[in-house]
């Protein structure tokens, strides 16, 4: 499957990424749980589920720090930042296995062209929010497996 590279940054410029997209990941899935909340201090973060493999640091990446919390699963989820602007450029949730991550995609270039594919999470939506997702891609948790 073709994919396209997509560069990414931190706040600062200390840390670096390139990413390998295929078409239908290079689209955002908005999640608006509480802990994402509280990490972005927004109503929602960009996200997409990507291999692993996918992700390369061309600067910095050696230097990212990470904190670890339960998730709702009850399982870790790592999250990486910057250790100077603290911008997470990913996260891993354990229970998505070891070869899984969830790249931020609103901090790559070229995220404002992405299409919204999906949002999760829409219990924890905030009263004034819209859904804006396409049609049957709206789940109050996550999609059913």
């Amino acid at each position: 499957m073709a994919t396209t590279t997509y560069k990414g940054h931190c706040d600062c410029g200390q840390t670096e990424w390139e990413v390998k997209l295929t078409a239908d990941q290079a689209s955002h899935v908005l999640c608006h749980c509480d802990d994402c909340k509280r990490v972005s201090t927004g109503a929602y973060t960009l996200n997409q589920i990507i291999p692993k493999s996918a992700l390369t640091f061309t600067k910095g990446g050696d230097a990212l720090k990470v904190y670890t919390y339960k998730a709702l699963s009850g399982n870790p989820t790592h999250c990486y930042y910057c250790p100077n602007c603290t911008t997470h450029p990913y996260h891993h949730q354990t229970v998505l296995g070891p070869d899984t991550i969830v790249l931020r995609t609103g901090l790559l270039d070229g995220a404002k062209d992405f299409p919204v594919a999906a949002e999760i999470f829409c219990k924890d939506m905030y009263k004034w929010e819209s859904k804006v997702a396409p049609a049957g891609a709206s789940f109050d948790i996550t999609p059913p497996s």
